[in-house]
């Protein structure tokens, strides 16, 4: 088979498994997740504080056009679990973003932080008006919008290796992700500190998602030769060689 038709064979074939299952995990963690959020966020243990602006803030000039990729994240983040080959990949993905999330708002219950007004005319952008309205700039440090996207980014890549996908693909993943983080402080929704926290949290998360991915395949490694050498043990006698208890073997006719 050409490698072209093999990693889109295998593409196909990932996609389709469980495809149920990923769907409802997906959607239902993207719920629960937003509940918590805002939860969270209407809830903090005391006053936020407001994150300081670095130079790398000045680089990024404020673009309304990028919040298109800001909302991307979204339909970025359910490729990882499409696209996961089996449940225990699919587990690997739901424990990695469990943990990332506990953890990001849990530092926003305890240290709430907000970024400082960037004195812009909201009503004059009309989407990102309805997004600050909605997410008012709270829960700013670490952004979870940037850790969702570069954890995505290395389960994407991982995924895509395996299938043997073409570079192109793995190029263009990387540029999402870039998108995404740059969406964050050009849409005025996050400064450069918080997008720096959120990469350091998606490190952590990736290093454990990998971990679970190593384990598992040792796991694996470690059951399949036992079962091959079971296997090879086994012996199909010819039907006439069974005989009944207390029979004489057959020498023979006279």
């Amino acid at each position: 088979m050409p490698e072209s038709e093999s990693w889109t064979h295998e593409l196909k074939r990932r996609a389709a498994d469980l495809w149920v299952v990923k769907m409802l995990a997906t959607m239902g963690s993207i719920a629960v997740f937003f509940y918590a959020y805002f939860w969270v966020m209407r809830h903090p243990l005391s006053a936020a504080t407001v994150m300081p602006v670095t130079w790398i803030d000045d680089l990024v000039a404020f673009s309304p056009q990028s919040f298109f990729l800001y909302v991307s994240l979204w339909v970025y983040v359910s490729l990882g679990p499409a696209l996961a080959k089996d449940g225990r990949e699919l587990a690997s993905w739901a424990g990695a973003s469990f943990a990332m999330a506990v953890i990001g708002l849990g530092l926003f219950m305890v240290l709430p932080t907000r970024i400082p007004n960037p004195a812009i005319d909201w009503s004059r952008y009309p989407s990102l008006a309805f997004l600050k309205t909605v997410d008012v700039s709270g829960n700013a440090c670490p952004s979870l919008h940037a850790a969702f996207a570069v954890f995505t980014a290395v389960v994407l890549h991982r995924h895509l290796e395996a299938m043997r996908a073409p570079r192109a693909l793995l190029a263009c993943n990387a540029l999402w992700c870039l998108g995404i983080v740059y969406s964050a402080m050009a849409t005025r929704q996050h400064v450069a500190l918080d997008v720096f926290a959120g990469t350091l949290l998606a490190g952590a998360a990736s290093i454990a998602y990998a971990i679970a991915g190593r384990v598992q395949g040792r796991a694996n490694l470690s059951i399949s030769p036992a079962a091959v050498r079971r296997a090879s043990r086994v012996q199909v006698r010819p039907a006439g060689s069974v005989r009944e208890p207390g029979s004489q073997p057959e020498t023979g006719r006279r």
